[in-house]
């Protein structure tokens, strides 16, 4: 499967249930999915969103 990825930094003013909520908004809207989280030692998150690519049709091939 091919997947695009989209770095996101949220910072340590940013409490989880904040956090949570954004991301449910980028997944429902827009198709992303939580590939990965890291938290640093300063309370900042990396956060890795990731969706499939769609492939694009071909003129005249159906699917």
């Amino acid at each position: 499967m091919n997947y695009e990825y989209a770095p996101l930094r949220l910072p340590s003013n940013v409490d989880r249930l904040t956090a949570a909520a954004q991301l449910a908004i980028q997944a429902e809207f827009s198709g992303w999915e939580l590939a990965r989280v890291q938290l640093y030692r300063d309370g900042t998150r990396k956060v890795m969103l990731r969706r499939r690519i769609q492939p694009t049709p071909q003129p005249g091939l159906s699917y």
